[in-house]
């Protein structure tokens, strides 16, 4: 089987960049320049650095934005955890990841922008890490269902290790059936996601062993219970919700807005659970005014 190191070579686009941390090999883009303020944005399950790829660019006007795949996703390569690497896949596993990518890159501190799973990894980074974190964007983030509660009984584990060729086989089954109707779920008008793009997504997401990757990530979900823990967070906060959004309902990200303290709320219409691609430029200044008023 071809490497993953020549997978990557292979599909990287002109600006890709690589880094090793944290027992991964990190695909990542920088744009800007090079000054504070610093975005690092965390795009959500199934995608890819691909979905901030409207977004990145005018973002990047007057700040330095950073974007990277992240483990089981993309081209970040996807090792299998052992005693003989750091590689882990836990939520928490992520935060370090970010924090430790931030310093690698001579990041002191940055505004997390996170969508979906990756507003849950923003949260979590923040409230792990509140002096590596500038300020959050939290859009469409899964804070009170799905990731942020998802569960794999402890008891189990050690019986669904054992058996992980058999339950990766299956799960790379049913995501490959699914893949197409479950991403354009993700949008409030389906049709505005183009066949290519949908196509490009799919091979970011299906490069190398990308089940096995994805079946050690889905092993250390566990409950985060991040609802308790939100009236510690005192870091300035922008809650964006599609007006539409059905993945993570409109209602969470404005309970979101309300027990999150002092958080500002942006609704944006016309959209759905991924507004920096519906909706980029609404997005693009919504986020730009947010940073504006807290650096």
């Amino acid at each position: 089987m071809e490497s993953f190191e020549k997978v990557q070579t292979r599909f990287a686009d002109a600006d890709s960049r690589f880094i090793d941390c944290n027992g991964f090999r990190v695909h990542y883009k920088v744009y800007g320049s090079g000054q504070p303020p610093f975005l690092v944005l965390l795009h959500g399950s199934f995608l890819s650095i691909r979905s901030w790829r409207s977004v990145m660019r005018p973002l990047a006007e007057g700040a330095t934005v950073v974007a990277f795949d992240r483990p089981a996703f993309g081209l970040t390569s996807r090792p299998v955890p052992s005693s003989r690497n750091e590689a882990r896949y836990s939520p928490e596993a992520q935060t370090e990841l970010v924090v430790n990518l931030m310093s690698s890159l001579g990041i002191e501190r940055a505004i997390l922008v996170g969508n979906s799973t990756g507003g849950t990894i923003a949260l979590l980074t923040a409230l792990r890490h509140p002096e590596r974190v500038q300020g959050v964007v939290l859009a469409g983030a899964m804070i009170y269902s799905g990731y942020a509660t998802s569960e794999v009984p402890s008891f189990l584990k050690p019986f669904m290790k054992t058996l992980t060729p058999v339950f990766s086989r299956i799960m790379k089954r049913v995501i490959t059936a699914l893949y197409d109707r479950n991403i354009r779920g993700f949008w409030y008008v389906g049709e505005r996601l183009a066949d290519d793009t949908l196509a490009a997504f799919r091979k970011d997401l299906m490069v190398g062993d990308w089940s096995r990757g994805f079946w050690e990530l889905f092993l250390e979900t566990h409950h985060l219970h991040l609802d308790r823990q939100l009236k510690n967070l005192a870091l300035p906060s922008l809650v964006v919700t599609g007006e539409h959004d059905l993945t993570v309902k409109t209602a969470e990200s404005l309970r979101l807005s309300m027990e999150l303290p002092g958080a500002e709320l942006k609704v944006i219409p016309d959209c759905a659970h991924l507004p920096q691609e519906e909706q980029p430029e609404a997005f693009t200044e919504a986020v730009r005014d947010f940073v504006r008023r807290i650096t």
